[in-house]
Order: structure tokens, then C-alpha cells, then sequence
């Protein structure tokens, strides 16, 4: 993926942990009040979201007739999807010109592209007072100083257990090493307990791994010019794969783990941690909201659910309480109504997120949502992401897809045993060159 004269988003080590002390800025209301659209003409907006699963979708389509009613003559089509799904669909509509109106982006390289393409629109000024509220976590959405879009969840990565299952194996506490996550995988395994699922049949849930080691192997100077330059020839990037190699073919995967699914459907990554199918899973913020629509009481692993950061590596020069992590925002599209900039502030006002917050749908950006997170293990994320000293952004959204999709399909392919840590740096060098 693409590099452009973006503020830096590896800014967000620091936007993340002002996220707390940043709600007392700006001229914005309350946020308590649906926002009515000044316009008063009829007219529709398309919204495309990735909560597909209840209780984030039933709650979207609640949202949005609210709005509808504060807003008499505006329509808000609503379209629900997986995320994949959304992802693919979003770029053929991109390249068609038919795109949303308002939609999902995760900032980055991929962002700086679409605003290259004049396909997103500029809120810095409609949504001034909004910017100010949210404050430094803006930055990663940031372009040339604009502000493209505003973040409704930030978060990041780490490992979410079933305290029931390591209780049954006789593990009394989570890995802190990557050697001790080996050992507890072999300790689960032996107890006739799968270790751990991933969606490598969707690749970057399995890329999280290396980018995850990269961050425990690289001084951070050296990730934050790498974001710059585009450069890969620290001997750091190799020493991720050959850690990452360890953990591969030490096996405390899921059966069919090549060509698992992300998030899809019971038997998915996600979907067999729900069910208590393995004990593990490295995934993101949203882990738990997920989880909740892919079991049928709609509590995914309720009580039993549990959280540790990746494990330290020996032998690495990163901070070893860095995380990996990013979020997603709300984007209106260049030649959407006014209207639909209007819903987007509602979107992120205390109403609508304290909801958010309330469902345990993610991690919400605006202050006053913060403390209506109900899941402990979700809520104890909030203060890892706040108190982290530096957040790496998603590799393959920081460097673009041109680089990072290079970069996904060659760990895809280590963890086939087809390609080496050598290889996944040849190939995502040669990627960025051409992109240069």
C-alpha cells in the first residue's frame, strides 16, 4: 500500500494516549441531541458498515432512523456486510465511481490514496467542532494537515482467551514470552485443547504476526522511517520471520488454519474461539462484539473471556509494551450531500458512541463513551491503548495495498511453509520500489 505526504500515522503512539485528556476542546454541543440537517430538502445517503451481526446491526438501523426522523425527507439507506466483503466491494465501487456516501476507512496510506483520487471529501471544516472533541486520535485520518475522516473506534491487538480452557489445562496465567506462548500451547494441546485460531484463509489476521514481531524486533526509529522511505533492509524485518517461522512450525494452530476464515460463520477464526472450539486468538478490539453474533445466546464467551498483549521477545529491540493496532472512521464521499456530513458528526456524538460503548462493539474515541464500556476485558483495553508508549498502524494500511498486499501474501505463504523470512522482506522491498 501507498506512502504520500500523509501526517505521519505512526503519530497515533501519541494521538492514542491523549484520547483521555482531549474532550474539552472545540465548539461542539452537547452531542446528546440528534443533529437536524440544515438542507430540508429530501434526499438519501448510503451508509455501507461492517456490523453485520446483532447487536451492532440491529443497532445501526436504529441510529439511522433516528436520524431520519430528526431529519424529515432524508433517507439513510443502510448496507451491513462482512468485512471482507465490504473491503472488496468498497474498491470495485472506488473504481466504478458508485461509491457511498458515507463509509468505513482505516486511514493510512490506503486514505492518502483515495484522497489523491479526489474520492473523499474534506471535513476539517464541516466537522471542526467534532475534530476538536476527538482530538489527537484524528491524526491517523489526517492528510497534509486536513482531516478526511473522523474515528469512531481505535484500539489495538492482542490475544483473547478462554480463562475456562486454560483453567482446564492447568495454565494459571497467559505467556509473557513468545517462548512461553509455545509452551502453553503445547501445555493446551496436551489436554486435548486446540491452542490457537487464525484466519489465515484471509491473510491478514495471519500478517498480524509479523507485524506484530517486527514491532518487538525493530527500535521504533526504525519503523517509523520505514513508513517513510520504504526501506526493509534493517536485518530486524528478517529476524521477525525467522521469529515468526518458530512459532509456525512449532503448530498450535487450528486444524485447517490455511484456509480459515477471519469472521465468518461459526467454524471462522473468531467463531471458534466463541464457541470454545481453542482456547486463543490473536485479534483486534473488535474481538468481543464479533464474537457476540457468531454465538447463539449472543454473549460470545461472556465471563470466560480474557486478554494479554503479544509476548515479549529476548532477543528484540522493541519496546515490549508497543502495540499494534489502528482503528476504523467514518469517510463521506466527495460528491456526497451535505446531509451525509451531518449523520457522520452524529455518528461520532456522546449519544450514538456511548451506545457503541454500552454493546462493547469496539473502543470508542469520543471521551465521554469511555467509561460505558461494560466488558472488563474490553475496558481494560482502553487504558493498554492509552498508556501504550507507541502504536504501530496495521503494516498493510500504513504502507498501502500496492506494498502491504505484497507483504500480506508472502507471510500467507510462510505460514504454508512456502516462502522463508527472507523472502517476505524481497518481496515486499521489491513491491515498494516499484510503488516508489
Amino acid at each position: 500500500m501507498r506512502r504520500r505526504s500523509v501526517t505521519p500515522v505512526l503519530a497515533l503512539g501519541v494521538a492514542l494516549s491523549v484520547l483521555a485528556a482531549c474532550g474539552t476542546g472545540g465548539s461542539e454541543t452537547s452531542g446528546n441531541d440528534t443533529p437536524a440537517s440544515s438542507s430540508g430538502a429530501a434526499t438519501s445517503i448510503t451508509w455501507w458498515h461492517n456490523s453485520n451481526t446483532d447487536p451492532g446491526k440491529a443497532y445501526y438501523d436504529e441510529v439511522a432512523k433516528k436520524f431520519e426522523a430528526a431529519n424529515p425527507g432524508v433517507t439513510v439507506q443502510v448496507t451491513a456486510m462482512q468485512h471482507e466483503d465490504m473491503l472488496t466491494k468498497l474498491d470495485a465501487a472506488f473504481q466504478s465511481g458508485d461509491a457511498p456516501d458515507v463509509y468505513m476507512e482505516r486511514g493510512g496510506g490506503e486514505l492518502a490514496d483515495h484522497v489523491e483520487a479526489g474520492l473523499v471529501k474534506d471535513l476539517s471544516a464541516p466537522a471542526q467542532d467534532v475534530v476538536s472533541k476527538l482530538g489527537g486520535s484524528v491524526a491517523g485520518w489526517q492528510v497534509d494537515g486536513k482531516t478526511y475522516a473522523l474515528p469512531f473506534s481505535v484500539g489495538v491487538v492482542g490475544f483473547w482467551y478462554n480463562k475456562a480452557l486454560f483453567t482446564k489445562a492447568g495454565v494459571d496465567k497467559p505467556p509473557a514470552t513468545v517462548e512461553e506462548l509455545i509452551a502453553t500451547a503445547d501445555t493446551l494441546r496436551a489436554a486435548g485443547i486446540e491452542p490457537i485460531s487464525v484466519g489465515a484463509g484471509d491473510k491478514w489476521p495471519a500478517a498480524h504476526y509479523w507485524y506484530y514481531l517486527a514491532l518487538r524486533q525493530c527500535p521504533q526509529q526504525v519503523l517509523q522511517d520505514a513508513v517513510k522511505s520504504l526501506d526493509f533492509s534493517d536485518p530486524c524485518f528478517v529476524a521477525a520471520g525467522t521469529e515468526l517461522e518458530k512459532i509456525v512450525k512449532a503448530k498450535p494452530f487450528n486444524k485447517g488454519f490455511l484456509s480459515t476464515p477471519a469472521q465468518t460463520g461459526p467454524t471462522s477464526a473468531s467463531g471458534l474461539l466463541a464457541t470454545g472450539k481453542v482456547a486463543m486468538e490473536m485479534q483486534g478490539h473488535w474481538e468481543p462484539g464479533v464474537m457476540q453474533g457468531l454465538t447463539e445466546d449472543k454473549k460470545g464467551l461472556g465471563e470466560n473471556l480474557g486478554w494479554f498483549p503479544f509476548p515479549a521477545v529476548s532477543t528484540g529491540k522493541g519496546d515490549p509494551a508497543s502495540a499494534l493496532g489502528g482503528g476504523d472512521a467514518w469517510a463521506v464521499g466527495k460528491n456526497a450531500p451535505d446531509v451525509a456530513v451531518d449523520f457522520v458528526k452524529y455518528l461520532l456524538s456522546d449519544e450514538v458512541q456511548t451506545g457503541f460503548a454500552e454493546r462493547d462493539m469496539g473502543l470508542p474515541t469520543n471521551p465521554a463513551a469511555s467509561g460505558s464500556v461494560k466488558d472488563p476485558a474490553l475496558a481494560g483495553l482502553l487504558k493498554v491503548r492509552d498508556q501504550a508508549p507507541f502504536v504501530q498502524l496495521y503494516f498493510d494500511t500504513a504502507f498501502g495495498q500496492a506494498v502491504g498486499g505484497a507483504m500480506n501474501d508472502e507471510i500467507a505463504l510462510l505460514f504454508a511453509g512456502k516462502a522463508g523470512p527472507q523472502d517476505i522482506v524481497e518481496k515486499t522491498q521489491a513491491a515498494a520500489d516499484d510503488a516508489k
